[in-house]
């Protein structure tokens, strides 16, 4: 498949291509991934390259057994995302976001993110090694969909999620 092709996967369209990667969240979860490459392996990639282990096509998805445990790189790719969606909600709301993640050798597990005593973000997590979203706009409007959900949150109990601070 040619990077064309490949990118042509990600977004139902031009258009929606380019608003997508213009999000906080998408952003974020690029510097992210970006970050993570200290020798400069991914230089050349482009943006929706390094997004690509994010998007499985419906031939990809199926071809995943149902049943599995989850490769190393699938749970890195899963932390970056909520890492994202905690530095996307720092960034809008000024209050420090930690991360954590409890998971089975199954892929089971729970995702939270807690802002003082407040968790902002509580997932469930199943079938993790078939983690992703069919295309990028999905994967833009999830993180994008827990980013309002938890500043909302935040600007609704400022002093729960301010405590301590």
């Amino acid at each position: 498949m040619t990077a064309l092709a490949t990118d042509a996967v990600l977004v139902d369209g031009n258009d929606g291509q380019a608003s997508c990667l213009t999000t906080p969240f998408v952003q974020q979860l690029i510097k992210q991934l970006r970050a993570q490459d200290m020798n400069g392996t991914w230089d050349n990639k482009t943006d929706l390259q390094l997004l690509k282990p994010y998007i499985h096509t419906a031939e990809e998805r199926r071809s995943l057994p149902i049943l599995g445990d989850p490769d190393p790189e699938t749970l890195w790719h899963l932390e970056i995302f909520y890492n994202a969606i905690a530095v996307a909600i720092e960034r809008e709301t000024g209050q420090m976001v930690s991360p954590m993640m409890k998971m089975s050798h199954e892929g089971f597990g729970r995702m939270v993110l807690i802002a003082g005593r407040l968790v902002v973000v509580n997932k469930q997590l199943r079938d993790v090694h078939r983690f992703g979203f069919p295309s990028l706009a999905k994967l833009a409007e999830a993180g994008t969909k827990f980013l309002n959900e938890a500043v909302t949150m935040i600007r609704s109990y400022p002093a729960v999620a301010q405590y301590g601070a």
